[in-house]
């Protein structure tokens, strides 16, 4: 009986969104295409390879001439969370903020500018491998989430261009 209600609900949103003209943001050739058009520069560091990492896979970067140049900027902070009776930190927020420009290559203008920011929590162990290694994760995993807040961003901006 469940599924079958389950089953008329889905069946009826996917009618009423049919008839509304909604298209999604990667419906449009046009967006995709540009997205895979952006370069991004690497900022220094080891979270700023993993965040040009994950941008990279995120805007599925082409081979040929890139349409923009997107410059970063990262500011990271770790914040002690969960203090023993000692005063030694068991566990920490870690938080990373992506400042970016987009370039058009061909004028050098800057035609974008944003802001994202993730905040992300681990354990510190008592061991120093374990603890350097929970760092690592947590730096990896609030780099993916602005790469992914970034490209959700871009996104959106492409889809409005030239539609004003």
């Amino acid at each position: 009986m469940n599924r079958v209600v389950a089953s008329a609900l889905i069946a009826a949103g996917a009618l009423t969104l049919a008839g509304c003209g909604f298209t999604p943001l990667y419906g449009d050739p046009a967006v995709t295409a540009q997205l895979h058009s952006v370069q991004v520069t690497t900022p220094p560091g080891r979270t700023g390879q993993l965040i040009r990492e994950h941008l990279d896979d995120a805007l599925a970067n082409a081979k040929g001439t890139p349409k923009y140049r997107m410059d970063l900027a990262l500011s990271e902070t770790r914040y002690p969370r969960g203090l023993r009776v000692d005063n030694v930190a068991t566990r920490y927020e870690y938080v990373l903020t992506a400042r970016y420009t987009l370039v058009a290559s061909s004028t050098g203008a800057q035609v974008k500018t944003g802001s994202t920011r993730a905040q992300v929590t681990y354990d510190s162990a008592d061991q120093p491998y374990a603890s350097i290694t929970a760092q690592q994760d947590a730096q990896d995993r609030a780099a993916a989430e602005c790469a992914r807040l970034i490209q959700l961003e871009l996104a959106a901006w492409l889809a409005t261009q030239g539609k004003s």
